[in-house]
């Protein structure tokens, strides 16, 4: 019995000891600034500024497609191929199919079988895309992403598939129900890395609207 509960305590103190080092990882990490315009539970319409990016195109379903677009991303910000000093990791990975989609179908993963898509890294602010080293070759791009006002859906857990397709089609109702209007195909948001717990994973789907002019932020 004394065993048993000397176990239990260490297990314990090794579980917040891990959630200690993930809270203190998780606030370190530099994510966007952004202006919430409305919130509604997990539903929120968001100004973003304009956002410098490394991308990559990609094809495949939607998990094999960003698995393919980390690595020539990691490499290029932990300067693997390239001269210069490393960049430092963001959150969240953004991923978004570069092809034009019928904004009233939803997307799921079947229609996604041979997708093309765009996966970015977001990099830091103090950067312009005039500071940043060039890449190695050509498969990794930078650029500008223009000031957007975006509708956004958040919640947490693993992102498969079927998540994915229901918080999208719940967000598309939202947006719907406030006569906003599609601009995009979705970008899907992923905030952490595979090994975080499923229930501490922070995931967005978010869609930009086409006849909003976002709020200049400062």
């Amino acid at each position: 019995m004394k065993i048993l509960l000397i176990g239990a305590v260490a297990l314990l103190l090794l579980f917040v000891t891990a959630m200690a080092v993930f809270v203190f990882v998780v606030q370190n990490v530099e994510t966007p600034e952004y202006r919430v315009v409305e919130q509604d539970g997990p539903f929120e319409v968001r100004d973003y500024p304009p956002l410098v990016v490394a991308e990559v195109t990609t094809r495949g379903g939607r998990q094999k497609a960003l698995s393919a677009g980390f690595s020539p991303l990691a490499n290029y910000i932990f300067a693997k191929e390239r001269a210069g000093d490393r960049v430092s990791m963001t959150a969240p990975v953004i991923q978004q199919r570069a092809e034009p989609i019928a904004m009233t179908v939803p997307v799921t993963q079947s229609q996604d079988a041979d997708g093309v898509w765009t996966v970015r890294f977001i990099m830091p602010a103090r950067y312009s895309l005039e500071d940043l080293p060039a890449p190695a070759g050509a498969e990794v791009r930078l650029r500008e992403l223009p000031a957007r006002r975006s509708a956004v859906v958040r919640f947490n857990g693993r992102t498969t598939d079927e998540s994915i397709e229901v918080q999208e089609d719940a967000l598309r109702e939202w947006i719907d129900a406030r006569g906003l209007c599609p601009a995009a195909p979705p970008v899907y948001a992923y905030y952490n890395d595979p090994f975080t717990p499923g229930f501490l994973r922070r995931n967005e789907v978010m869609i930009d609207d086409t006849d909003a002019v976002p709020e200049v932020i400062n």
